[in-house]
């Protein structure tokens, strides 16, 4: 017990560690919050510098630029409606609203307290039963990743504003996006039109940033001569009954967080949707309509987001199965060092497992001080005249997109998507749902796929398997509502209890 509280407190107590995890949170933030500069990438970089480091110091570094890159992306999400990360994308729903309000400041205040909340449950979870959320992500078969995909895009119905036809049309086409490129399993180019260049698939990333990036900078020629609102940024800390209150809200989703997050080859973006889908369906008196600057469509995905960096942890280090992109990238930080992510980690190396959470958990306290701190800077950014402002963001757009692959051809796609994207929300289709097909529709083909592939494809098999298997049947049980929750039928049934 005495050994397994000093290495929990190792990072608190020395001071190079200290010094280490705070600045990696302090640069995760900026990081973050610029398009096209990923955490994953960040990550990469730092093993090149690190490999020769003391383990400890090397991960204190990374977990800092983790837990601030997957905040950071609020930033811009919030005041620019152009999302840093793609977890960012469904904070971007309500926090922009709230910044063209003037309320920059109690949005990105608000933010923080719930991103650091939703971390630091995320960091107990990891700690308590990572060994329990281990195994229930080693039963997920490639069936049950199919059915978790067909659950997102029904998520369709809580983004896609006052049309769900455009959204279903909307969704359809980021699917398609999705899936260009090479064929995982055939190994044949796919919808690539004959273009070498789209062998490699289109980056989501490339489509993020046009989407709401040069989109949104388009759009907003139109608002040329509107005075810029003036931000209320004297009292960024929310108050702590606003926190109280949505606490059980920022709870509820911080347990998505951690599950999606656990989940190998997720993530935040995914924990995202589902928590502010969640938060839709179950808020029946939001402080706005969802979509218009409703605080709870901001607690929401900012808290799971942040939960799920806990949860990613709990496949690296029991299972040696990255959670998600970065820490596949830390797995290799480990090896690097001589250390044996899975299984036998909690057994031969416990301090590592101990000295992450520690380490997390300090990483959000760190969050919390950094977070509440520069909003006042970054509030200026909305203030800045549209005629300043929107030459600035397509620079950063061409350069955060080229800065993913160095290549010019993912900047023209992007430019393309930016014109694609300014459109359709001329015509008022939204463009969540697009982003959601693009992150879903290749989880969605290569799961279903693959459990078709271990029944032989026999559609009968498949189908049974889906009612047989427990956690299957879970989750066919929870898309069935959900279907059935979008039809008249809902209605009618709550009318009749209702009476009754």
């Amino acid at each position: 017990m005495s050994d397994t509280l000093s290495y929990l407190l190792m990072a608190w107590l020395d001071p190079g560690l200290l010094g280490l995890t705070a600045l990696g949170v302090l640069a995760g933030i900026y990081i973050g919050a610029i398009p096209g500069l990923s955490v994953t990438m960040a990550v990469s970089i730092l093993i090149s510098f690190t490999f020769s480091w003391n383990i400890n110091n090397a991960l204190a570094l990374m977990v800092g630029i983790y837990v601030g890159g997957v905040y950071g992306g609020s930033r811009t999400a919030i005041l620019l409606n152009i999302p840093g990360a793609p977890s960012a994308v469904t904070t971007a729903f309500d926090g922009y609203p709230l910044a063209q309000r003037g309320e920059a400041g109690r949005a990105i205040g608000l933010s923080t307290v719930m991103s650091v909340i939703g971390g630091l449950i995320g960091v107990a979870v990891l700690a308590g039963t990572a060994p329990y959320l281990s195994d229930l992500a080693l039963q997920f078969a490639p069936r049950d990743y199919f059915l978790i995909a067909v659950l997102g895009l029904l998520l369709v119905s809580s983004l896609s504003g006052k049309s769900l036809s455009r959204g279903i049309f909307s969704v359809a086409l980021g699917a398609v996006i999705g899936l260009v490129g090479m064929d995982m399993v055939t190994a044949q180019p796919r919808l690539t039109l004959g273009q070498m260049e789209l062998l490699g698939g289109i980056h989501y990333v490339v489509v993020m940033i046009g989407l709401f990036g040069v989109a949104e900078a388009l759009y907003q020629l139109h608002n040329l001569s509107k005075v810029p609102i003036k931000q209320k940024v004297d009292k960024i800390v929310p108050p702590l009954n606003m926190v109280l209150k949505f606490l059980p809200l920022s709870a509820r989703t911080a347990v998505i967080g951690v599950i999606v997050g656990a989940l190998p080859g997720t993530g935040g973006d995914i924990a995202s949707l589902f928590a502010y889908d969640h938060a839709k369906r179950t808020v029946k008196n939001p402080s706005r309509p969802f979509g218009e600057g409703a605080y709870e469509g901001l607690v929401a995905p900012e808290t799971a987001n942040n939960a799920a960096v806990g949860g990613a942890y709990v496949p690296m280090l029991t299972l040696g199965m990255p959670g998600d992109a970065v820490t596949a990238v830390i797995i290799g930080a480990l090896v690097i060092h001589g250390l044996n992510p899975g299984p036998m980690l909690m057994i031969e190396t416990p301090h590592i497992f101990w000295f992450t959470v520690g380490n997390l958990a300090l990483a959000n306290i760190f969050l919390l001080f950094f977070g509440l701190t520069g909003i006042k800077i970054f509030s200026k950014i909305v203030e800045v005249p549209k005629a300043i402002l929107i030459p600035l963001i397509l620079v950063l757009c061409v350069v955060g997109t080229y800065s993913i692959n160095s290549n010019m051809m993912e900047v023209y796609w992007m430019l393309g998507f930016g014109i694609l994207g300014y459109w359709l929300k001329v015509f008022g289709f939204q463009m969540g749902p697009i982003i959601l097909g693009v992150i879903l529709g290749p989880l969605l083909d290569e799961s279903y796929r693959q459990a078709m592939s271990s029944v032989g494809d026999r559609g009968g098999d498949f189908l049974l398997a889906l009612v047989t298997n427990p956690l299957s049947l879970v989750l066919t049980s929870v898309i069935t509502l959900v279907l059935l929750g979008n039809t008249p039928l809902k209605g009618w049934l709550t009318k009749r209890f209702s009476r009754s």
